[in-house]
């Protein structure tokens, strides 16, 4: 149930694991599954259509065998017969099944914002991006020198304000917390990320937006207060995006009687199994045990929603496949063209483990050749183990350099392993001693010092 990344992924290994099986997909959207973590990129332009961001399309999935059904809703799941109710328009129909997979995702959190609705919908110039519809909607929108406004700078949010920036458009954030990006790097990190954005849009931190005003039924400006001083403002606005998060679309699963975790997402295990028999779940729905807290976490990178399609698709179809203990929560993204990653939680997230880290200020290429650029990378490791638990970096590569990290991770390396790390080196493309492993010596000595 669900044609997203992590649906469309489950009936692609259920078929490769059994090429034999019945496998039929609902989908209550009209598109079959493509990339909503393309969908900024189709509004600046970078992705040419929005056609272009369907990665399988019905033909597809017809010539592998699976029947799609897509504009088609779920409206009971009966667990004892193992039959769904689906409803395609006027017509409604049953579908057996020996196992179902739970892919309903997740919906937009829309915070109480006065006036935000009109005769219950957004107000003309608000919206949400999760769909190819919403982004459409999004571009008609789009005006050179016109004024946009984004509530919440979270990756989606920066992203967006990038795409709105490259467009031409006057871009305002507006963040409840007191920095970017808060779910994803330490707060010296962020100053780095803070350092650039400011350069090309207006940031207000510590900030709610409280309410909008509006005229000829389309949004005017956007009333913001600061958490600390209460002072208000009003911010001009043509065109107003909601990027606060989202929340577990678990309505089915709860009349499937699947057991809910304490974040709101499907409880599932390693096979991406749910509380009840013969039921999978994956996504945006669900929630896994962090890798390094062992604590629940919500699933909202697309990468680890196909890691889960993968092994709720083998297994439904009589395969035998295992997810890791828990999730790494690998991610990257680039916004005014800077690059930043992380993965492990950060060091709010972990206030109940005792920690160490080091942070290393470089270049990516030897001092003495030109054109080297800014790479800063943070390793955060366990004060008595010294295992790595976490890493960020802001800069050049990032990425990379973050993968790197999460496989000494997943291994459960200890910095005084990886700081011998040999690291690839010639002048016109890396340095004798990349930051990840001199990261790594910060943190070594410090632990040196302890003992």
């Amino acid at each position: 149930m669900g044609c997203g990344a992590s649906g469309g992924t489950a009936a692609q290994f259920a078929r490769k694991t059994d090429r034999k099986a019945a496998i039929t997909v609902f989908e209550k959207g009209k598109y079959p599954q493509y990339s909503k973590c393309g969908l900024p990129y189709a509004i600046s332009g970078d992705i040419p259509s929005f056609d272009g961001l369907i990665e399988f399309s019905e033909e597809w999935f017809k010539k592998a065998g699976i029947t799609l059904h897509l504009n088609t809703t779920i409206e009971k799941i009966d667990t004892k017969k193992q039959v769904v109710i689906a409803k395609k328009g006027n017509e409604t129909f049953e579908q057996s099944y020996d196992s179902l997979i739970i892919a309903t995702g997740a919906k937009p959190s829309i915070p109480p914002i006065q006036n935000i609705q009109e005769n219950g919908k957004l107000v003309g110039g608000v919206h949400i991006l999760r769909t190819i519809d919403d982004a459409k909607q999004i571009s008609s929108f789009v005006k050179k020198g016109k004024k946009a406004t984004i509530i919440g700078a979270g990756l989606i949010g920066l992203e967006m304000a990038d795409c709105l920036h490259k467009k031409g458009m006057s871009v305002t954030i507006v963040e409840a917390l007191p920095g970017v990006l808060p779910n994803t790097l330490d707060e010296d990190m962020r100053e780095i990320v803070f350092g650039e954005i400011i350069k090309n849009v207006a940031l207000h931190l510590n900030s709610l937006a409280t309410k909008i005003e509006s005229g000829n039924g389309s949004i005017t400006k956007v009333v913001i207060k600061n958490n600390q001083t209460r002072e208000e403002k009003k911010i001009d606005t043509d065109l107003l995006i909601i990027a606060t998060g989202c929340k577990p679309d678990v309505a089915l699963a709860k009349i499937a009687g699947c057991e809910i975790g304490k974040t709101g997402g499907i409880i599932v295990n390693e096979k991406s199994e749910t509380s009840v028999k013969n039921i999978y779940a994956v996504g945006d729905c669900t929630e896994y045990k962090d890798f390094v807290t062992k604590q629940p976490v919500l699933i909202g990178l697309g990468s680890i929603g196909v890691r889960q399609g993968i092994t709720a698709g083998t297994n439904a179809a009589g395969g035998n496949y295992k997810l890791p203990t828990g999730v790494l929560q690998t991610c990257t993204s680039e916004f005014f063209g800077l690059e930043i990653a992380a993965v492990g939680p950060t060091t709010n997230h972990m206030q109940n483990i005792p920690i160490v880290s080091g942070k290393f200020n470089g270049l990516s290429l030897p001092e003495y050749f030109p054109s080297g650029k800014p790479i800063s990378v943070k390793v955060i490791a366990h004060q008595e183990t010294g295992k790595i638990l976490g890493a960020q970096a802001v800069g050049f590569n990032a990425a990379q350099r973050i993968n790197t990290f999460a496989c000494a991770i997943l291994n459960e390396m200890d910095v005084e392993t990886f700081r011998k790390l040999e690291t690839a080196y010639a002048p016109p493309i890396a340095p004798t001693l990349d930051a990840v492993t001199l990261a790594c010596d910060v943190v070594s000595l410090k632990l040196a010092r302890r003992k």
